[in-house]
């Protein structure tokens, strides 16, 4: 890199601890509110980025209530409520399938071990489908009936998740990115092990073992290339 190369920020952001991660849900699209634990996860958030004086140009969102939210929150704290945002439903958490609101125990007494370890442990494996008859289809609810009805899913490997991101990330966040423009991404932790997984050039395997934290940003200084040359959360 040229050392007088201006380097771009960007920011992944999982939402705060939601209702269901205290009880360990599998949540997927399911639409849960913050837990209070995770509005104050938001808040700091939001707090620790103006301290380190970050700003943003434009924000990515996922359609989804914990995501919304912990963004409202950030953007309050950082006197940021003008800025533009870009809600899509391809940022959604992966779709859980069958397993969507279920507990961990129930789902192996249910389905079996393997069909629930497998699809937290391999980047391929997809959980149980849900019949496309089920209310928690996405197919079945009136806030996508304007999205195809094939593209919705009824159940998602990381590897599908990747997939249905692709146009946006392809078509909409890199070409601001390589316009410049500083980026915040809220969003969740299947999802943004696809975005890292990206931009550090990761197999499927190596994705899989990400830990993602909530409420904490995650932090990319990139080049003219989009390669990352820092990446660091920021001190809690």
């Amino acid at each position: 890199m040229n050392k007088t190369e201006e380097l771009t920020r960007l920011v992944l952001l999982r939402h705060g601890k939601s209702i269901w991660n205290k009880d360990r849900h599998f949540t997927g699209w399911t639409d849960i509110a913050l837990s209070l634990q995770g509005e104050e996860e938001a808040r700091k958030a939001g707090q620790q980025l103006k301290q380190a004086g970050f700003s943003f140009d434009i924000c990515f969102c996922s359609e989804l209530k914990r995501a919304r939210d912990t963004l409202a929150f950030v953007q309050s704290e950082m006197n940021l409520d003008h800025l533009p945002v870009h809600h899509s439903w391809r940022l959604n958490e992966r779709h859980y399938g069958a397993l969507e609101g279920m507990r961990p125990w129930d789902a192996i007494r249910k389905f079996g071990i393997w069909p629930i370890l497998k699809s937290q442990l391999h980047f391929d494996a997809k959980p149980p489908i849900l019949m496309p008859s089920d209310p928690r289809a996405p197919v079945n609810q009136q806030r996508y009936t304007a999205i195809v009805r094939s593209q919705l899913p009824l159940t998602e490997s990381i590897q599908q998740a990747l997939v249905r991101v692709q146009p946006l990330w392809q078509e909409t966040i890199l070409p601001e990115i390589r316009q410049g423009k500083r980026l915040l991404i809220v969003s969740h932790k299947g999802l943004l092990r696809t975005l890292v997984m990206q931009l550090e050039g990761l197999t499927g395997a190596q994705a899989m073992r990400l830990s993602i934290k909530t409420g904490q940003p995650l932090c990319y200084e990139l080049d003219s290339s989009l390669n990352p040359v820092n990446r660091y959360y920021l001190p809690g």
